[in-house]
């Protein structure tokens, strides 16, 4: 059996390392309906863990962006409907992870217990090819499933979305990459990739958008109008006649963070070639990144209904009380519930902008009394051949003029950039 020492080193280790690390003995346990989540939970509690006993390095360097650590556990002790018997558990660049969730200000014990503490939470939100979604149980973090691709696509991006993020200190409306993993149960192997809730744990969004800046085929379908919470797209946001209301210094701020996020998601060949250049390395062909596809989500929070629900709820509870006996049990000071509150108690149409980083008030002068979560997801979409024949195939479908949302990335983020200002009010 490993000792903690030489996990803790071989996470360190600053190149890929074949060796495996087996457990044997009964460890700790962790309960979820799908042994899928059981395994996540155990394995970030053991990365945050030994993690803990690694040095932080002045700066990282170019192997830590290579590294991974990896355990397989053969334990027969275990529950097998929660928590199976034989699995391994893989991350990816942990010491990046930890550097990047340091820089987004999330304290690593912080980010444990929410993934921990409690199962994560099934989403009815449903990605391209099928990913599936989960949030923490406290609603800070979402856990998407992911393809190999994606993970290979990541690794490409990693070193340039670092760099970036240390530019701009995590002032930004790019996904918040967390934490990255492979799990492997009955030889399957699932990846999972862990990011930022764009949306409020405590305010309730009543309606969201999926804006590319297009407008062929971009509707939301029947069957997604039919869910509690769809995803309305570009033509629904024009035909509600939605925009969104911020004052003037929150539309300069956001529009100046959007101007860089999608610079550095397109990245122009004169910058490329000043970088390649300056380091005379090919290393930098790799910052390239050519990345399409991307899309700002748009989560409105409407104040007065949020109110007016409260106060119905409330009186609802007071009805409750009076016909019962009095003899109820109080939730218990380590139910996960209460740790949502943990935090100063916030009045209505509130929020702390260190946990909801995403979060605009709408200004005085808008209709409704609003609050915007807004964010860019889906970045690890690369203009490749097969995005080249989409868009050669869907220009014959609906000609060369069409706004379709296949289209090469220059035009694709001044496209999208432009559509954007024309929402903001």
């Amino acid at each position: 059996m490993a000792s903690a020492s030489s996990i803790a080193a071989a996470i360190a280790s600053k190149t890929k390392t074949k060796k495996k690390h087996f457990v044997a003995q009964k460890v700790k346990l962790f309960r979820a309906s799908d042994p899928l989540l059981s395994v996540l939970m155990w394995g970030v509690n053991h990365s945050i863990n030994e993690l803990s006993h690694v040095q932080i390095p002045i700066m990282l360097m170019p192997d830590d962006f290579k590294a991974y650590s990896k355990i397989k556990v053969d334990n027969h002790l275990f529950n097998k409907e929660n928590m199976p018997s034989h699995f391994k558990f893989k991350e990816y660049c942990p010491l990046v992870f930890r550097n990047l969730r340091e820089r987004f200000s999330i304290d690593d014990q912080d980010f444990l217990n929410s993934l921990t503490r409690s199962s994560p939470m099934n989403s009815e939100a449903q990605g391209r090819s099928g990913a599936r979604f989960h949030t923490s149980f406290d609603k800070r973090y979402v856990i998407k499933t992911i393809s190999s691709e994606d993970v290979a696509e990541m690794h490409n991006i990693l070193k340039k979305y670092h760099q970036f993020i240390v530019e701009c200190h995590g002032n930004t409306l790019l996904p918040q990459f967390l934490g990255m993993y492979r799990l492997t149960v009955d030889g399957d192997e699932t990846y999972m990739i862990v990011t930022r809730n764009v949306f409020s744990h405590r305010l309730s969004v009543y309606k969201k958008y999926d804006l590319k800046g297009s407008t062929v085929a971009r509707e939301a379908s029947d069957k997604e109008k039919a869910k509690e919470l769809p995803t309305y797209k570009d033509n629904d946001f024009i035909n509600d006649g939605q925009k969104i209301y911020i004052d003037g210094e929150n539309k300069k701020m956001f529009l100046e963070k959007l101007r860089k996020d999608v610079e550095v998601c397109n990245y122009s060949f004169l910058l490329w070639l000043c970088f390649l250049l300056s380091t005379q390395s090919s290393f930098f062909l790799n910052l390239y990144l050519k990345l399409m596809d991307y899309s700002l989500l748009v989560g409105i929070h409407d104040v007065e209904r949020a109110e007016q629900e409260e106060v119905e709820s409330e009186d609802n509870e007071a009805e409750e009380e009076g016909e019962s006996d009095g003899g109820g049990i109080g939730t218990p000071p380590d139910s996960p519930s209460n740790t949502l509150d943990s935090t100063k108690p916030l009045s209505p149409g509130e929020f702390d902008p260190a946990i909801d980083v995403y979060a605009i008030k709408s200004n005085d002068s808008a209709p409704r009394k609003e609050i915007y979560f807004m964010a860019i997801i889906d970045i690890l979409q690369h203009y490749d051949a097969k995005k080249k024949a989409a868009h050669a195939a869907k220009t014959v479908k609906h000609g060369a003029g069409a706004e379709i949302s296949t289209v090469n990335p220059e035009q694709y983020s001044k496209r999208f950039y432009d559509f954007i200002t024309t929402i903001l009010s």
